[in-house]
């Protein structure tokens, strides 16, 4: 066991993914194999084991596993601060936040009243308006706070990710 932080366990992470990866690939190429009826079979047969390859890949799948665990019991257990929310929470709040931006970004950039196109299309001689049915002004304020609280939140979350250990098998 070792002291790491989120960060690094997620780098490593991906290290055992990408191995997991690279393996699963190589027996997708050595599994099986073409020879012309003159050939030797065993001079073109490329180097495969399977019992080998698939020792290896249940290791580092439960590596996977192992670590997934740690970095999950971590996340439900840490608290961010300044947000009385753990890791996990703030997961699905960063999120949640990311889309109320961009619901008020589309209302933010809204005009109070805006002719519709398409009747012209239709051949009809009325003209007709969208109205926003909100204060524009009220929604950029929300915007801008859901902005800047998105961007506090992110920046909290990293802090906590590049700083705080917990324990974890790497190996």
């Amino acid at each position: 066991m070792a002291q790491v932080t989120s960060a690094e366990a997620v780098k490593y992470l991906r290290k055992l993914g990408e191995q997991r990866d690279a393996l699963l690939a190589m027996e997708k190429k050595a599994k099986s194999f073409t020879a012309a009826i003159q050939e030797d079979t065993e001079s073109v047969r490329p180097a495969y084991d399977y019992k080998k390859v698939q020792d290896e890949i249940e290791e580092l799948e439960g590596k996977i596993r192992q670590l997934k665990h740690s970095i999950n019991c971590f996340n439900i257990s840490c608290e961010v601060p300044g947000f009385n929310m753990t890791i996990d929470q703030m997961l699905v709040y960063i999120p949640q936040l990311t889309g109320r931006k961009k619901k008020l970004e589309t209302m933010k950039a809204r005009l109070p009243k805006e002719r519709v196109n398409d009747a012209f299309s239709r051949g009809g001689s009325i003209i007709e308006y969208n109205y926003a049915n909100y204060d524009i002004a009220a929604v950029e304020a929300d915007y801008n706070t859901v902005s800047d609280e998105l961007a506090r939140a992110q920046n909290a979350l990293d802090t906590v990710n590049a700083t705080v250990q917990f324990e974890a098998e790497i190996s």
